[in-house]
C-alpha cells in the first residue's frame, strides 16, 4: 500500500494478465459477525484484509471473541453462542459502515438481554452518517440507544448496564430508502433474540440496493437462519432461530472492487485480456450485475463460476442510462467509463452516494469536472459528458475525501486519450477495500518506457545518493535502483567464485546472470542476504575496480534498465544521467568535495562503532574519485542538463526537500 501523500500515475497505454481478487468486503464483515454469534468454531478463508475487517476483528476480540490464525491462511472464529463474557467496551470502528451498523444492533440486543453497556464510535465522518432509522428500529423493540452527539448520528450509547425486556410481538418498522445496512443490521441481529417466538421486520418505503440483502439471506442461511421474505417489504425470522457454525466459510473475492478491473479490460485490454479471479458469473453479490451494465457500454465480457474475461469491445464506449440501485457501490466506476463514451452518460437512482464515505455525487462531480468533463448533479442524479477532444482533457490532481473507491475509480483516468498524468492524492485510503489495489494495477498496466517518470541522482563516493534516492522514492512510491549495489553484488560474486577482478570477461559472465534479489529493504545474493557485507568499505573499492571494465558495464546496462517500472523509477549511481537514463525527466548530481564527504562518511563509521582513520578514508575517496572520473567508459561526471546540489552542510531531509520541489516543478501538477 502506499502511505505517502499522493502517487502520480503516469500516462498508462495498455492492460492485460491477471487479477487475484482481495475478498469481498460486504460478505467478509457478515461472516466475521456470524461466525462470533454462532455456536461452535468457524474457518474464515480468503478474508479480506483491510481497515474495516480490521476493526470488526478488533471489536470483536474486545467482546471476548477467541480468534486463531489457521496453517492454511484461514482465520478461526470461536463463536460466543448468543453469550457476553465481556459486558462493557468502547469500540472504535473507524468509518467501516458494515462494522458499524450491524454491531450496533447485534450489541443493543445483547445489551438488553445481558445488562450489558456499550459505547461504539468511528472516525469524524463516520459521525456524519445517518444511523437514525436504525436507532428508531432499535428503541421500538426496547433497547436503550443513546445518540452521544447529534440525534441520529454515532457516536452511540447501547444498553443501561442492567437487563430490559425487549418488545418482540409487534413489527418492527425500519426504513429502506437511505440504505440498506440498516435492514442487513437487524436481519443479522434479531435471530439471538427470536427463540420463542417469530419476528417481523417491515420496511418502509423502497428498499435500496437490494441485492445486499440477498448477500445477507445467503449468508444467515449458511449459519442455520432461514429467513421468510415476503417481497421486499416484510421479513420473518423464525421462533427457534439459532446461529450455528457452518464450519467453513470461504470468502468471494470482492466484486465492487472486480468492477474497477472490468472497466480497465473495457479501456485499455490489448491482445491479452484482463482476467479477473475469485468472483465470477455465479457471485452471490449483487454487484456482479456491473457486468451487464459495463456490456451495455460496450465490454466484451466472457466468464466461469469463479472468473471473468474482459476485452475491450465496442470503442468509444456507448453512454448509457440507468437506474443504478441495484449496483450503487461499483456504479461509481461506470462514471469514470463515460469518460471514454461517445455521449453524455446519466446514473440514476444513486442518492445513497450522498451517505456514503462521503458524498460521492459531490466527489465523483467535482473531480470529473477537474478532467475536462461537463457534469450535471442531482439529488439522486450524475449526468456526465466527456471531454469533447484529446486536447480538451487536463491534468488532474485527484483529491479522494478519504474515499477508497474515489481513488480507485480515478486511476482510470490515468488512460486519457491526451496522454496526460493523473495525481491520486492520499492513496493509502485504498486500504479500507483493497490495500494492494495500485501494485495490483501495476502489474496489469503498461506504458512506454519513455512515460515512465526517472530522477538519476549521481554523484561520487560517500556522497550520499544512495540516502537521498532511498528517501525520494519513497516519497514518490517510485522503484529504486541502487546502481553501485550491482557492482558490488558482482564484486562480491566474483570473491565468492574466485574470479580476479582484472579478468573482465569472467566478470562480464558473472554480472550477465547476476542471481540478484532486492526485498524489504536487503539484498540477496543467490539466496543469501549480503546487506551488511555490501556496504564495506572494502566492498565498495572492489566495486570501483569491477566498474571500470567496458564488458561488466555493458553486462548491467540492460538489467538496470529493466529497473524502470510504473509508477515510476529512482536512480542512483555514478553514470545514471548520462549513460543509463538520459532521457531522465529530472537528473541531480551531488558536488560535495572529498574533503566533506571524508568527514561524514567517518562520521557515519564511528557511531556505528566501527573504527576508521580519516586521513585514511580520504586518501581512499580521492583515489576512487580519480579512477572513476578518468576511466574511458562512463566516467563519472554531471550530465550536461543535471541540476548541481551541494549537500555538504544539508541534513537528508533539506536535501530530499530540495529534490522533491526541484521533481514538482517538473511535473504537470506544479501549481498543486
Amino acid at each position: 500500500m502506499y502511505s505517502i501523500p499522493f502517487l502520480d500515475l503516469p500516462p498508462l497505454a495498455s492492460a492485460g494478465g491477471t487479477v487475484r481478487l482481495p475478498g469481498s468486503k460486504s460478505i467478509s464483515n457478515r461472516v466475521l459477525l456470524l461466525a462470533s454469534l454462532s455456536e461452535g468454531h468457524t474457518d474464515v478463508a480468503d478474508l479480506l484484509d483491510s481497515d474495516d475487517t480490521q476493526v470488526m476483528l478488533n471489536a470483536l476480540r474486545q467482546l471476548g471473541c477467541r480468534i486463531e490464525p489457521q496453517p492454511d491462511g484461514a482465520l478461526r472464529v470461536h463463536g460466543l453462542g448468543g453469550q457476553l463474557p465481556v459486558r462493557q467496551a468502547q469500540l472504535f470502528l473507524g468509518n467501516a459502515g458494515t462494522a458499524m451498523r450491524p454491531l450496533t444492533a447485534a450489541l443493543a440486543l445483547l445489551a438488553s438481554t445481558h445488562g450489558a453497556a456499550f459505547e461504539l464510535s468511528g472516525v469524524p465522518r463516520m459521525h456524519e452518517r445517518p444511523i437514525g432509522d436504525l436507532v428508531d428500529a432499535l428503541r421500538q423493540l426496547g433497547c436503550a440507544v443513546d445518540c452521544l452527539g447529534q440525534e441520529g448520528y454515532p457516536p452511540l450509547k447501547l444498553g443501561t448496564g442492567s437487563p430490559l425486556t425487549l418488545q418482540l410481538a409487534q413489527p418492527i418498522c425500519v426504513r429502506g430508502d437511505v440504505s440498506s445496512q440498516f435492514l442487513t443490521a437487524l436481519l443479522l441481529a434479531l435471530p439471538l433474540v427470536a427463540q420463542q417466538q417469530a419476528i417481523v421486520i417491515e420496511v418502509v418505503g423502497e428498499l435500496i440496493s437490494r441485492p445486499y440483502i440477498e448477500i445477507t439471506l445467503n449468508l444467515l442461511a449458511r449459519f442455520g437462519v432461514q429467513v421468510q421474505r415476503d417481497g421486499w417489504q416484510r421479513f420473518t425470522i423464525p421462533a427457534g432461530s439459532r446461529y450455528r457454525s457452518p464450519g467453513r466459510v470461504p470468502v468471494e473475492g470482492d466484486a465492487s472492487s472486480a468492477s474497477y478491473f472490468i472497466a480497465l479490460g473495457a479501456i485499455a485490454s490489448g491482445a491479452q485480456p484482463i482476467t479477473i479471479e475469485g468472483v465470477g458469473l455465479s457471485s452471490i453479490q449483487g454487484d456482479i450485475r456491473f457486468v451487464e451494465a459495463a456490456r451495455l457500454m460496450g465490454a466484451d465480457i466472457t466468464g466461469e463460476a469463479n472468473r471473468l474475461h474482459i476485452r475491450r469491445g465496442a470503442w468509444p464506449l456507448k453512454a448509457i442510462e440507468l437506474d443504478c440501485n441495484h449496483i450503487p457501490d461499483a456504479a461509481m466506476t461506470l462514471a469514470v467509463m463515460a469518460l471514454y463514451a461517445d455521449g453524455t452518460t446519466t446514473l440514476r437512482n444513486i442518492a445513497s452516494w450522498r451517505v456514503k464515505e462521503t458524498d460521492r455525487i459531490a466527489a465523483m462531480a467535482n473531480e470529473c469536472r477537474k478532467l475536462g468533463a461537463t457534469v450535471e448533479e442531482g439529488a439522486d442524479f450524475i449526468r456526465i459528458t466527456p471531454p469533447a477532444s484529446p486536447k480538451h482533457w487536463r491534468p488532474a490532481s485527484i483529491h479522494t475525501y478519504d474515499d477508497h473507491r474515489v481513488a480507485m475509480c480515478f486511476s482510470l483516468a490515468a488512460f486519457n486519450p491526451a496522454g496526460l498524468p493523473v495525481r491520486i492524492e492520499d492513496p493509502k485510503c485504498v486500504g479500507k477495500t483493497f490495500p494492494d489495489y495500485f501494485e495490483t494495477l501495476f502489474e496489469v498496466c503498461n506504458a512506454p518506457a519513455s512515460a515512465i517518470p526517472v530522477i538519476c541522482i549521481d554523484g561520487p563516493t560517500a556522497s550520499g545518493k544512495g540516502t537521498l534516492a532511498s528517501e525520494v522514492a519513497q516519497r514518490l512510491g517510485y522503484h529504486l535502483l541502487d546502481s553501485g549495489a550491482l557492482y558490488r553484488a558482482t564484486a562480491l560474486a566474483a570473491k565468492d567464485a574466485g574470479v580476479s577482478l582484472d579478468d573482465e570477461p569472467a566478470l562480464a559472465r558473472l554480472a550477465a546472470q547476476l542471481p540478484l534479489a532486492f526485498r524489504d529493504h536487503k539484498v540477496f545474493l543467490g539466496g543469501r542476504d549480503i546487506t551488511d557485507p555490501l556496504r564495506l568499505e572494502s566492498t565498495g573499492g572492489m566495486a570501483s575496480r569491477v566498474s571500470q571494465h567496458l564488458a561488466v558495464r555493458t553486462a548491467l546496462h540492460g538489467l538496470q534498465q529493466s529497473f524502470r517500472r510504473l509508477p515510476g523509477l529512482v536512480a542512483d549511481g555514478r553514470d545514471m544521467g548520462t549513460v543509463i537514463f538520459p532521457d531522465a525527466a529530472l537528473k541531480v548530481f551531488l558536488t560535495a568535495t572529498a574533503e566533506q564527504r571524508a568527514q561524514r562518511r567517518h562520521k557515519q563509521l564511528i557511531s556505528k562503532g566501527i573504527a576508521a582513520n580519516i586521513d585514511s578514508l580520504l586518501a581512499d575517496l580521492r583515489e576512487r574519485d580519480l579512477r572513476d572520473s578518468s576511466r574511458t567508459h562512463a566516467p563519472l561526471k554531471p550530465a550536461e542538463d543535471a541540476l548541481k546540489l551541494d549537500n555538504s552542510e544539508l541534513d537528508i531531509e533539506q536535501s530530499v526537500r530540495v529534490v522533491m520541489n526541484w521533481w514538482q516543478g517538473k511535473t504537470a501538477f506544479s501549481g498543486n
